[in-house]
């Protein structure tokens, strides 16, 4: 009713991957694709998450090598959503493949058919505005990652200016989630967290509990 669509799964759903290299998730999620009927059934869409290094950033098991791979097993389990977080890439990469990797996954997702929203998760690095949209992305990070401190929310909220061009229907500027709620600023500090964002155009995407 307050407009949310996706119900988004961040790090840590990972398990590992069978002998034909297809990703499972672990004993938390053990039905992926049950999860994504039900989500679906409650008019609302999933969102999953990746990494195109060989982990996440919390150690599961990322993307690297089996990236039209997991593409296909995320359609197949009715996914809507992607973000694809740089994470330990960089072991394997360097600085100046980061968009051909994006643009690598935004092709597999397109492979498979299915609508997947897809979100760059690159800390803003490489002016991603300039790129973001051009190797697939829908919505790109505009900065490092916030958290629930006024500090935090007005170093990413109030260095947006001049971002505004790169965002349009289809594709947007993230300058990371909202915390609102999650108790350590004040009412004011929150409702300007989201008025913040809002201006911006950002996808409104509330981490709670």
């Amino acid at each position: 009713a307050a407009g949310y669509v996706y119900v988004n799964i961040d790090d840590t759903w990972e398990g590992e991957r069978d002998a034909a290299g297809n990703i499972q998730p672990n004993a938390k999620f053990p039905d992926m694709k049950a999860l994504a009927d039900y989500v679906h059934s409650k008019g609302l869409k999933l969102g999953i998450y990746s990494s195109p290094g060989p982990k996440t950033c919390a150690g599961y098991e990322g993307s690297y090598n089996h990236e039209a791979q997991d593409a296909r097993t995320y359609a197949g389990w009715g996914v809507d959503y992607l973000k694809y977080d740089w994470c330990s890439a960089s072991e394997v990469y360097t600085p100046d493949q980061l968009q051909a990797l994006y643009s690598k996954m935004a092709q597999a997702l397109r492979a498979t058919g299915r609508p997947i929203v897809f979100s760059l998760c690159e800390y803003g690095w490489q002016n991603v505005g300039q790129w973001g949209a051009a190797v697939g992305g829908n919505l790109w990070r505009t900065t490092g990652d916030i958290e629930d401190t006024y500090a935090s929310m007005a170093r990413n909220g109030f260095s947006q200016n001049g971002r505004e061009a790169a965002a349009g229907p289809g594709h947007w500027n993230d300058p990371d989630m909202l915390e609102i709620g999650n108790g350590r600023m004040s009412a004011e500090e929150y409702r300007t967290h989201v008025s913040l964002s809002s201006m911006l155009a950002a996808p409104l995407m509330a981490v709670d509990d």
